[in-house]
């Protein structure tokens, strides 16, 4: 989706924004996003983290078996 955009068309996304928020309110915006983007990274590798010993569990006893 975001790939059929280009630059001209995230520059004119920028322009209304800047129009819309602001420039005092857009850092304050761009932390935000930055810091949710921040958590949702940290949970996505939390949640494969927790996955990985199971995965291992289960190879091992499929070894077991064989």
């Amino acid at each position: 989706m975001l790939s059929n955009i280009g630059v001209p068309g995230l520059i004119l996304i920028l322009v209304i924004a800047l129009i819309v928020f602001g420039p005092s309110k857009l850092p304050e915006i761009g932390r935000a996003v930055g810091g949710s983007l921040k958590e949702f990274k940290k949970a996505t590798r939390e949640i494969v983290k927790d996955d990985e010993p199971e995965k291992i569990e289960v190879k091992n006893k499929e070894k077991e078996t064989v």
